[in-house]
């Protein structure tokens, strides 16, 4: 895992901090960060444990790389979603032979509009409300 500081970056980070803090507090202070990145450390391991422990052996088989979703370009989705010929589905052929005939299906209608009476209400289930 690389969070882009360089050696550089760190020195200057510390003549700064040495500034800023003082030559006195100094010490106390990199102790104490030093004391964070420890339980910072041993925090990440034991959530790493027991996402390991949860997951059992497919734990090992996870590409973690591919579920990063940094990797996920929008652009890149539509324009291809765009690139790709639609296959017609024609009713009562098998994919094969529909992907070859090319067919064209006949567009659905929508239902015909109904209108309820009191003597003949609309349907009512008990159990979706």
């Amino acid at each position: 895992m690389e969070f882009g500081l360089s050696f550089d970056k760190i020195i200057l980070i510390g003549v700064v901090a040495a500034l800023l803090i003082g030559p006195e507090k100094l010490p106390r202070y990199a102790e104490m960060l030093g004391a964070f990145v420890r339980r910072a450390r041993e925090f990440l391991q034991g959530a790493q444990e027991r996402v390991k422990e949860e997951m059992g052996e497919d734990f090992q088989d996870v590409d973690w790389r591919k579920l990063d979703p940094r990797q996920y370009d929008p652009r890149r989705i539509i324009r291809e979603a765009l690139i790709e010929e639609p296959t017609p589905v024609v009713a009562g052929a098998t994919a094969s032979r529909a992907a070859t005939t090319r067919t064209a299906v006949a567009p659905v209608r929508p239902a015909a509009r109904r209108t309820f009476s009191a003597a003949e209400p609309p349907p009512f289930d008990a159990e979706a409300t």
